[in-house]
Parts: structure tokens; sequence; C-alpha cells
């Protein structure tokens, strides 16, 4: 191994180690019931930050200085089951689409975390909060660098489970923590489809690197090295990973929900870093996008819907912060859109410009009524509301139906309810009672019903007691 070699190595190694020892850390502390103080607990999520950005950026400098575009960090197989041809591969790349998305996420999550150190001020969880927001600072450093689907699918279950737990961050109150439960469902259903995209991946190439996709590993030139009908059963799997974790359509109904946790963590999830992650996942795989007709189709169409309908719903709203998630689902979809044409860089600068300018909206959210007010009070009068010029054109059966789907949220939760989640239930409902039946009649037990004594007997039975007394 060279010099150089030993240099990206020794770097990489830091970028990754830092978040993983800041939740040791404050996982430890947590559980032997010795919490730090907040100043120190926000020391710590800070010094950890800078560990992973400044290493990061010094590995930037370096492939500039020595015309690298691709630097693979290995630490090889850490699960393997040769009988079914599978192995878990722990690998982390750093290229020209991987080290933008981590500074970004590095500033960012460091941005929040000292705003959060005033937010949660003298807050009863502020030590439970950055143990959540130190699991999804650690799933976002390892989605952004993966290199294998098993490698993403750890930082995505991470990014995932840190969501639903700051969801239902004031758990003292029913619909904090029903909309966590919400949203950690839907996520359960995306990931599945990321689980079985993996274990194809596994079949189709023999390896879960993302390389073995590709003919070239370097982004973004790389082209797809399998057929156009393998290439759309992968992408049809990872797109509804994908469409979950961004909260495109149909999975958009849960984005409100998420609303319900502090402020800080809106801002990062569902504005920065959380929603943008299934668009960076096909911006990672978008050669294989290409390699397809019909899935290039589906993520045009996808992201076109998702952006449509997210501008619907965002100017029907009467909660601010729910109106700016739904702003970022427009903004989220165009990209996928972007992605769907073959834009790599255009989309890559897209996220970056949006995830900034969304965060600094939601962390000012709090303030924005009370200035609107003060505005109004000082001016004497309302403040004119712009309308689109368009709508004129409409007639009013359109405009009040536009109206209906933006304010009721597109309808998805219940078509969700209805169409995928009743049908879910029901049939585990008729498997349960398949399996009781078989199991009282291998038991010989009666049935449940039968057991219920009938009300003559039981008139009988106490008049018999009362004549013996």
């Amino acid at each position: 191994m060279s010099t150089l070699d030993i240099f990206f190595h020794s770097l990489g190694t830091a970028v990754v180690a830092s978040p993983v020892l800041l939740l040791a850390v404050l996982g430890l502390s947590l559980l032997f019931n010795r919490p730090f103080s907040e100043t120190a607990t926000v020391r710590l999520t800070q010094m950890s930050v800078l560990l992973s950005l400044l290493p990061a950026i010094a590995i930037l400098i370096a492939m500039l200085a020595t015309g690298i575009r691709n630097v693979p960090i290995e630490f090889g197989n850490w699960v393997t089951i040769p009988e079914q041809a599978f192995h878990f591969h722990l690998k982390f790349t750093f290229d020209r689409l991987s080290i933008p998305f981590l500074m970004l996420s590095c500033v960012l999550c460091g941005v929040v975390g000292e705003f959060s150190r005033r937010y949660l001020h003298r807050e009863q969880g502020f030590a439970r909060f950055f143990l959540f927001y130190a699991i999804f600072y650690c799933g976002m450093v390892l989605s952004s660098l993966a290199g294998t689907i098993e490698t993403l699918f750890v930082g995505w279950e991470m990014v995932g489970l840190s969501s639903a737990l700051l969801i239902a961050y004031f758990h003292e109150r029913e619909n904090p923590v029903r909309n966590g439960q919400r949203v950690w469902t839907i996520y359960r259903l995306s990931d599945a489809a990321l689980l079985i995209a993996a274990i194809t991946m596994h079949h189709m190439v023999g390896e879960g690197d993302f390389g073995g996709l590709m003919s070239s590993g370097i982004w973004p030139e790389g082209t797809a090295a399998v057929t156009p009908s393998q290439a759309l059963l992968v992408g049809t799997l990872l797109l509804i990973g994908a469409a979950g974790k961004s909260a495109l359509f149909p999975f958009s109904g849960w984005l409100p929900r998420a609303m319900e946790g502090p402020t800080p963590s809106s801002a990062i999830f569902y504005g920065a870093l959380s929603v943008h992650l299934g668009a960076y996942l096909l911006l990672r795989l978008s050669p294989l996008i290409e390699a397809s007709l019909a899935l290039q189709m589906m993520v045009l169409s996808l992201g076109a819907i998702s952006a449509i309908g997210g501008a619907l719903m965002s100017r029907v709203q009467n909660d601010v912060k729910t109106s700016l998630a739904y702003a970022s689902l427009t903004q989220v979809g165009i990209i996928v859109v972007e992605i769907g044409l073959g834009l790599r860089y255009l989309a890559l600068i897209h996220i970056m410009g949006h995830a900034t300018l969304r965060t600094m909206q939601l962390l000012r959210a709090p303030t924005l009524l009370r200035d609107y007010n003060d505005l109004e009070n000082k001016i004497g009068s309302r403040l004119t509301q712009p309308s689109w010029s368009g709508v004129r054109w409409l007639p009013q059966s359109a405009q009040r139906w536009c109206y209906r789907f933006g304010f009721d949220r597109g309808f998805m939760d219940i078509a969700l309810d209805r169409w995928v989640a009743g049908p879910f239930v029901k049939c585990f409902r008729a498997c349960n009672e398949c399996e009781q039946k078989i199991t009282r009649w291998l038991s010989r037990e009666p049935d449940a019903n039968t057991e219920e004594t009938s009300p003559d007997l039981a008139n009988d039975t106490s008049q018999d007691i009362s004549t013996a007394a």
C-alpha cells in the first residue's frame, strides 16, 4: 500500500469513525444514567462534526491535486454466508457525488445542532434529543459514503429510526406517538423494497457493490452493466424505497405528520437531508435508470406527479411548517425529474442549494407568525396575498377540486389505508384465525364460542344451587 493510499484510508476512517464514536459515547452515558451536561453534549456533537468535515475536505483537496476521482475505503466482509452466496461487504466511496453530499450533511448537522442548544435549553429530553440526533448524523454519513447496498441499508435504517423517534419526541402526548408510528410503518414498506433490491443485486451480479451494476465505478460516467430487464427490476424496487424515504407520490401523506417533532429535527430531516436521501440514491444509480427506458419514464412520471401534488398541497395548508414541508416535496419532485432526464450535476447542485435554503426557512418558522403580525400592526392593515394569475382561467369546479385535493393532502392517507393497509390487515387476521383453528384441532380443544355457558343452563345451575342451600 502506497503512502497516498494510507493517507486516504486514515482520513476516510476518521470521517466514518467520528459519528460512530459520538453515538457510542452519548448512548453509553444514558445507558448508565450518567448524562452529560448540555454544554458538554453540544461540544461533543460539534467536535464530531468537525472531525468528519475536516478530513473530508482534506480528501477532496488531495483528490483535486492528484487527479484521482474515486477513493474506495474497504473494511472487508463482516458477514459471509457461503451457502447463499451472500456477504456483507463494508465499503465507503469518496467521489464527486459522495463528498459534496457528505460536506453538506456535516455543515447542516453542525448548524442545526448549534441552533438546538438554544432552542431546547433546559428541555427535559435534551440528552435524548441529541442521542437521536447522533443516530441520524451517523446514518447520514454511512448513507452518503456507502459503496455497497448493505452499507447503505445500515445508514438508511438509522436515518429512518431516528426520524420516527424524533417525531414521537413529545411522547407524553398521543398525536406525536401515533404519527411516529405511522411514519415508521411507511418506512417499513419502502425499506422492504430496498432490502429485496439488495437480495436481487446479489443474485444478479454476485455482490452488493454499486460498481457491480456499472461497467465503471466512477460517477457520473458509469454505465449499467446489466440488461434493461434487470435494470427495470432492480430500479423499480429502489424507486419504491426512494419514494418512501423522500415522501414522493403515493407516500406523501406522512410528511405533515412528521412536523410533530421539534423544529430542529423538522428542519434537518424534512427540509434538508432526509427528504433528499431518496433522490440521492437515484442519483447514485442514475446510470441504471438510463439503461431502461421504462424505468426512466417511471422516474420522470413520479417526479412530475410529486412536484405538482406538492405545489397544490403547500398552497392551502394552514400551518407554516406543513406548508414548507410540501414546498420541499415540490422541489424534490423537480430534482427527481432532473435525474430522470440525466442532468446529474444540476440535480446535485439543486439538492445542495434547496437543502440549505429550506433549513433556514424551517429554523425561522417559529418566529415567522410573530414577525408577520408585527408587520401588519405597523402598517395598520392586512398584507395582501398574491395569487396565481392563471387561476381565473380554471372553472369553479376545477378550483374547488384542486383546493380539496390540496387540503385533504391528495387523499393519500385514505388510499393507503383502504388499498394497502386494509387488505394487509385482513390477510393477516385471516391467517391468524386459520392458525387458531388448526391449533385447536391439533390440541382437540373445543371452540371458544362453545365454551360460553348458555343463559338457560346458567339459570338451571343457579336454581340447583339455591335448592341445595
